[in-house]
C-alpha cells in the first residue's frame, strides 16, 4: 500500500533541497509490476500538456514535483507501448511519454495543494459573503458569517454540505484539507447548519434559510434548439454571444425595474453564466417574492416539442419586453445570429421559422421561394439576410396584418435570443451555487467575473485556466510582488476588477446599512425610556 498523502508531505517538508516528489492520483485496481515497483494510475487532465519526456524518478507514479518556486506537475501511464524503443522497462534512465486524459482526482488535487490557493480569493471570498458583520461596529452581527452554508463537491460527487465557517483562515484550512473539485455557497440560516442536528427534535422549525442572494443561473444548453454550432455542453464564439444578451436584458432590468445595485455576473467555467443580487432588499426576499421576480422574467410558455415558444398577446407588449427587444434582441438577431447561426441558410433552420407562423398560407408563400435557389441567391448579400427581410415584409405588411400575426416577427426574435433562466434556482433561499473563482472541473478554466458594462468583449476562450496559472507563477516566481501573487498573473485583473467594481461598493453600502440600522435601535430605545 501507498502512504497516505499526509504522510508523504511530511517526507515532502524532510527532504530540503533535494528534489521533492508528491503522489496524487488514485491507484487502478489493476497494477503492473516492473522491478522498480511502477503502478498504473490515473491520467492527466488534458489541460496540462502533453508529449513531455522525463526521467523516472525512483518512485515512478502520478507526481507532482515541488520546490519553493516551482510546480510541476506529471503522470505515468506504465504500459509497454509507452517507453521508447531499445530501452528496457525497468531502466531507471527510461524515458517515458505522459498521456494527459481528464481526471478530477488530479485536479482536486491540483487546485488546492499547489499554488492555486495563493491566487484563490479567501479573503475577499468571506468578506464578500460577510456584507460587513466581520467588522467591530457593535451593530455587527458576529455569528452572520457562522451561519452561512457552503458545500464541497469532493471525487466521485461526493457531496459534504452544511459546513460553516467562522472566518477566513478557517475556510481556507478547511479547503486545503479536503481539496475540493468544486465550492458551493448557500443560505444564511437562522442557526449555524452545522449544528443543525442539535435543532432536529424541536417543535418549531428553527433550523431555515434567513437570508439568500437573489441568483440566476443561465446555461447554452438550454438554447441547443436554436443554435447551430454547438450542442450540449460545448460553447464557441459564435454561440457565446446568447449569454451576452442574456447579460445586458436582466442586468438592465433588475437594476432599472428593480432597483438593485450590487450585482455580480460571474463565467461559470464552461457553458454559462451566474449572477448573484446581493442588495439587502435581496437577500432577504421570501421564496414567494423570488418566484415572482423571477416570473417577471418568463416568456417562454411552450415546451421543447412546441413550435412556438413565445406568444405575446395583447395590443402592446410589457414596457421592459419592448425594450429589450429594441436595444438589444433586435440588433443582435439581425446583425450577429442571423448570419453567423445561418439560421435561414437551410431547409432545416428556415423550416423551424416556418413552423413559428401561425397563418399557413403565409407559411407556404415563404416556403416556396425559400426552396427556388435560384431566387434566393440571386442578391449579393447574405441570403439570411435576404430571406429575413422577406419574412418580416411579408407578416408586417397591411395585406396580411392580423391579430395573430401582430407579434410574429418579434416572437420569432424573442425565440432566438430571449435568455433561458432556470427559474426552480432563482425561486427558493436553499438553492447552492459554485462559487466565484473555483476552477471548472471539466475545463480547467477559472470562474471570473464579467464586467456587465462590457459583456460583449467577454471571451470565454481566453479565461485562465489552472495550467496557464501555475505556468505564469512558476515564470514569475523570483519576482517579488507586495501587492499578492494573483497580481503577477492573468487572474490579476479579474480579482481587481471584483474588488473594485463590486466588493468595495458593496461594503460601503453594507457598513452604512448596519449603522443607519444600529442608531435607529438606539433612537427607538431612547424613545421608549422616555416614556
Amino acid at each position: 500500500m501507498t502512504r497516505p498523502i499526509q504522510e508523504q508531505e511530511g517526507a515532502l517538508q524532510r527532504r530540503k533541497g533535494k528534489p521533492a516528489f508528491l503522489l496524487v492520483g488514485q491507484f487502478k485496481r489493476t497494477v503492473i509490476k516492473t522491478k522498480m515497483g511502477q503502478r498504473g494510475v490515473s491520467p492527466l487532465l488534458s489541460q496540462f500538456p502533453a508529449n513531455i519526456y522525463v526521467h523516472l524518478p525512483a518512485i515512478s507514479l502520478t507526481i507532482a514535483s515541488t520546490n519553493t518556486n516551482h510546480f510541476v506537475l506529471y503522470s505515468f501511464v506504465f504500459f509497454d507501448s509507452v517507453h521508447n524503443s531499445g530501452s528496457k522497462a525497468n531502466d531507471s534512465g527510461t524515458r517515458t511519454r505522459i498521456q494527459p486524459q481528464s481526471s478530477q482526482t488530479i485536479l482536486r488535487f491540483v487546485v488546492f495543494r499547489s499554488p492555486f490557493r495563493k491566487l484563490f480569493p479567501f479573503a475577499d471570498l468571506v468578506r464578500w459573503v460577510s456584507y460587513g458583520n466581520d467588522g467591530k461596529h457593535p451593530g455587527c452581527d458576529q455569528s452572520y458569517l457562522g451561519r452561512r452554508e457552503f458545500s464541497f463537491t469532493l471525487e466521485n460527487d461526493i457531496y459534504v454540505r452544511f459546513q460553516s465557517f467562522n472566518n477566513a483562515l478557517e475556510l481556507e484550512n478547511s479547503i486545503k484539507e479536503k481539496a475540493p473539485v468544486k465550492i458551493d455557497i448557500g443560505p444564511v440560516y437562522t442557526v449555524d447548519p452545522a449544528k443543525r442536528s442539535a435543532y432536529s427534535q424541536s417543535e418549531n422549525n428553527v433550523f431555515a434559510p434567513a437570508e439568500r442572494e437573489l441568483i440566476f443561473d443561465i446555461d447554452m444548453s438550454d438554447y441547443d434548439d436554436v443554435r447551430y454550432c454547438c450542442s450540449g455542453a460545448d460553447v464557441c464564439l459564435v454561440c457565446w454571444p446568447l449569454m451576452t444578451i442574456a447579460i445586458k436584458v436582466i442586468d438592465t432590468a433588475l437594476r432599472d425595474d428593480f432597483g438593485f445595485k450590487h450585482i455580480l455576473w460571474v463565467y461559470s467555467g464552461r457553458r454559462g453564466v451566474h449572477c448573484w443580487v446581493c442588495d439587502g432588499k435581496a437577500r432577504r426576499l421570501t421564496n414567494e417574492q423570488r418566484a415572482a421576480v423571477a416570473d417577471y422574467f418568463r416568456v417562454y410558455k411552450g415546451n421543447e416539442n412546441s413550435h412556438k415558444k413565445v406568444s405575446l398577446m395583447g395590443a402592446a407588449i410589457h414596457p421592459f419586453l419592448a425594450t429589450s427587444y429594441t436595444n438589444v434582441l433586435k440588433d443582435y438577431f439581425e446583425k450577429k445570429l442571423l448570419i453567423d447561426q445561418n439560421i435561414l441558410g437551410t431547409e432545416e433552420g428556415y423550416e423551424k421559422i416556418l413552423n413559428m407562423i401561425p397563418d399557413e398560407s403565409i407559411a407556404s408563400e415563404l416556403r416556396e421561394r425559400w426552396q427556388d435557389s435560384r431566387r434566393s441567391s440571386s442578391s449579393k448579400e447574405d441570403i439570411n439576410v435576404v430571406r429575413w427581410e422577406q419574412c418580416k415584409q411579408l407578416l408586417q405588411s397591411g395585406k396580411h396584418k392580423s391579430q395573430g400575426l401582430r407579434r410574429c416577427v418579434e416572437e420569432i426574435v424573442f425565440c432566438f435570443t430571449y435568455p433561458r433562466l432556470d427559474i426552480e434556482v432563482s425561486k427558493h433561499m436553499n438553492h447552492l451555487l459554485k462559487a466565484p473563482f473555483c476552477v471548472h472541473p471539466n475545463t480547467g478554466r477559472v470562474c471570473v467575473p464579467i464586467d456587465p458594462n462590457q459583456c460583449e468583449e467577454f471571451d470565454p476562450t481566453t479565461v485562465p485556466t489552472l495550467s496557464q496559472l501555475i505556468e505564469e507563477l512558476n515564470n514569475e516566481g523570483s519576482k517579488a510582488d507586495v501587492d499578492g501573487e494573483w497580481n503577477r498573473t492573468s487572474l490579476g485583473n479579474a480579482i481587481a476588477f471584483f474588488r473594485s467594481s463590486f466588493l468595495h461598493p458593496l461594503l460601503k453600502a453594507c457598513k452604512e446599512e448596519i449603522e443607519n440600522s444600529y442608531n435607529l435601535k438606539l433612537q427607538q430605545s431612547k424613545n421608549s425610556l422616555g416614556w
